[in-house]
């Protein structure tokens, strides 16, 4: 892979492992809070600072779209880090006994949820500063070889997600080491990410200039307008509620308390944390094989077949997984049958979200001055199926367990799948001779 994606898709792995991290620690700040100069904290303010970060992801990514495309890509995806930094700074603030210069300098600042909520939307713009710039990054330098633009783009998105589950698990480590200390290694991570955008990502040459609407508002206005991007947003965003239904509920389903009501239920309540951890580091090779093979596929494979196919897995994995779920304990054979199952759908799945972003890229090539823009709607799409996502996985979890999970799943599926053949037709005519 060329040099310049390599240390790009790595500070995005970086900037991610930071941004884990961050809201990893935060989760045990909080869970201790009173111990810190602050209020209890509820489930209810929990989910309400979560939802601020997606707040700012979306509210800013269209705005820093636009900018890098005025700007540099380059010079604006080196804005993620920094405020990434500045929250950090202002956590440290927020933790009273354990920063007693910041206690002692501003007072008013220890213990202050809404310094936290300030703190959770500067992250969001973390996001929303290197996300939309990075992808224009990739797009522009992947542009013309198709094999390199799917690896590109199976890469970030193995990258994406890496990170964000590093950071996870580095947040436990940390926190019972060092504690609220925790903090500034974070910072220390985004420092390291900033300096890998700010010396190892050259400067790409660019298209010049800008359509024949200069305004802001304009402009997207006429990317809104095209129907290819109407379409992709469905799919995307199905595509992505799907994924943040299995981060927000189906491991709390594995290891919660039982419960009565769904006694029925094989996989839910009770599991250790060890077999599932083991269970989900399986599923974690299965889905970056996935990546990293569907990736390379992009010069002989339309991206809509690799959709079709990743949903198709994807229904592999959802019956597989609910007949698991309701199997007697001692049919060991079916069992192996269904997990081996799930595992082959994990595969063909992963391809469908480097897939639907390689038909983000394309549509960038159509506006070469306005990459930002259109990669900017990246951050918008994804965060938008993280909130339904987490609202849907809620709803079904709570009323039917896992059950409610993998029926919500379908449902998505159908989402997605339902605008692709109108895409196809999109995709045929901006391909390339030779792609299947």
């Amino acid at each position: 892979m060329d040099r310049s994606i390599a240390n790009a898709i790595f500070a995005s792995f970086v900037l991610r492992l930071a941004t884990g991290l961050t809201g990893g620690l935060l989760i045990y700040l909080l869970a201790d809070f009173p111990a810190y100069g602050g209020p209890e904290v509820s489930a209810a303010v929990v989910g309400g600072l979560t939802a601020l970060f997606f707040v700012g992801e979306l509210g800013l990514s269209p705005v820093f779209g636009l900018l890098s495309d005025r700007a540099g890509y380059q010079r604006v995806m080196q804005l993620g880090p920094v405020f990434g930094v500045v929250a950090v700074v202002l956590t440290l603030a927020v933790i009273g006994p354990g920063a007693r210069m910041s206690e002692a300098l501003v007072p008013m600042l220890v213990g202050s949820l809404p310094l936290l909520g300030l703190t959770r939307l500067l992250e969001g713009a973390s996001t929303a500063a290197s996300v939309p710039s990075v992808l224009s990054y990739l797009a522009l330098a992947s542009s013309g070889d198709q094999r390199l633009r799917g690896r590109a783009s199976s890469w970030f998105e193995a990258a994406t997600i890496a990170g964000l589950a590093a950071g996870l698990v580095a947040a436990g480590v940390l926190w019972a080491a060092m504690g609220p200390a925790g903090f500034v290694v974070n910072g220390a991570v985004y420092l390291g990410a900033w300096w890998i955008f700010r010396r190892r990502v050259p400067v790409l040459p660019r298209a010049r200039g800008s359509p024949s609407t200069p305004g802001a508002r304009s402009r997207y206005g006429l990317l809104l307008r095209q129907p290819r991007v109407w379409l992709l947003a469905p799919t995307w965003i199905a595509l992505n509620a799907a994924l943040g239904l299995y981060t927000s509920q189906t491991l709390f389903q594995l290891v919660r308390a039982p419960d009565v009501r769904f006694a029925d239920q094989l996989l839910v309540g009770g599991l250790e944390p060890l077999p599932a951890t083991a269970a989900l580091l399986v599923g974690a090779v299965a889905f970056f094989g996935g990546l990293a093979y569907w990736g390379g596929r992009f010069a002989s494979v339309r991206r809509t077949t690799i959709i079709v196919i990743g949903l198709t897995g994807g229904v592999a994995f959802v019956v597989a997984t609910g007949l698991l779920n309701h199997l007697p304990a001692d049919a060991i054979a079916l069992r192996l049958g269904a997990v081996a199952a799930m595992i082959g759908g994990l595969f063909l799945l992963a391809g469908a979200t480097p897939a639907a972003l390689g038909l983000l890229a394309d549509t960038s090539e159509s506006f070469p001055a306005d990459r930002g823009a259109v990669m900017g709607l990246y951050s918008v799409f994804l965060g938008l199926g993280q909130i339904v996502g987490a609202v849907v996985g809620a709803v079904a979890a709570e009323n039917w367990a896992l059950d409610g999970v993998l029926g919500a799943t379908i449902l998505l599926g159908v989402v997605a799948v339902l605008p692709l053949a109108h895409l196809r037709r999109f995709e045929i005519a901006l391909a390339e001779p030779g792609s299947a």
